[in-house]
């Protein structure tokens, strides 16, 4: 017989996360498991057009949103920078971009800029974890949106199975906004824990 208990996870944004309520996904596009996103639809298979538009920054790096000093910096070094903040409050206790500071895509990016990475991505999950509802930090790469190398860091929940995968991005955009407060007090933990390894914390401030 096992002796692993389990009990309710018990931080601020547990408490406040609408936990047992049926979440509203009517804006949420596209598919996932469907043991998770149970009322979502695939929608229609649209026309293949190309040639495909150009992303932003592509056709003029002058015009890259990404390259510019922005305000939701929390984090940046000679190398790279954590925007977060940016769409308001998450219903995760964290979501972030991060892009180097230079404007280059995966294809053509120098390895010095590559090599630091790995350790950037095991920076920000720790930094992530450092807040007291976060179990995991997920990290995806879509790239359809803008020229400029960028990807994006989600905190799961501590105890969230259900946001398990691939699935989290889903869960994030379903789940309320947390307070204010709760969002600037994790923008915090995660900007300082990054600066304690290097870097300025709020550098645009």
């Amino acid at each position: 017989m096992s002796d692993f208990e389990q009990h309710p996870a018990d931080t601020d944004w547990h408490r406040w996360a609408p936990i047992g309520e049926t979440l509203d996904a009517s804006g949420v596009p596209g598919s996932g498991p469907a043991e998770s996103i149970a009322a979502f639809e695939l929608l229609p298979l649209a026309p293949m057009l190309v040639p495909e538009k150009p992303r932003s920054g592509e056709l003029d790096p002058s015009e890259c949103p990404l390259c510019a000093p922005a305000e939701h910096t929390i984090w940046q070094d000679d190398d790279w920078r954590v925007n977060a903040g940016f769409a308001g409050p998450s219903g995760v206790p964290f979501v972030g971009a991060f892009s180097p500071r230079r404007h280059v895509r995966l294809e053509d990016a120098p390895i010095e800029v590559l090599a630091g990475l790995g350790p950037l991505m095991q920076r920000i999950s720790e930094a992530a974890k450092a807040i007291p509802a976060v179990a995991r930090v997920h990290f995806s790469r879509w790239n359809d949106g803008s020229a400029h190398l960028h990807l994006w860091a989600y905190a799961r929940p501590a105890g969230m199975m259900q946001g398990r995968g691939p699935i989290l991005p889903y869960w994030e955009q379903c789940l309320p906004a947390m307070p204010d407060e709760m969002m600037r007090e994790n923008l915090e933990i995660v900007a300082h824990g990054l600066a304690a390894g290097g870097g300025e914390a709020f550098p645009n401030r």
